[in-house]
């Protein structure tokens, strides 16, 4: 079960696109504004965005997700 929780996540992280709404390993909230290699920029305010590792989105930020 750990193996394909992992490779679900892997599958996940690979198939990040600019517009996804995502959180953070750490919770923070944001939609993904640029990709670049390892790296994501996600847009958390009207004018704040923060870099971070593709590795630390946790999981998608819909409302499937919420509930």
């Amino acid at each position: 079960p750990q193996q394909q929780k992992q490779a679900k996540q892997k599958t996940f992280i690979e198939e990040l696109k600019k517009g996804d709404k995502v959180v953070t390993v750490g919770g923070i909230q944001g939609k993904i504004v640029q990709l670049s290699g390892d790296d994501v920029i996600l847009d958390v305010d009207k004018s704040t965005k923060i870099t971070l590792a593709k590795s630390y989105i946790s999981h998608e930020n819909t409302e499937a997700v919420k509930s």
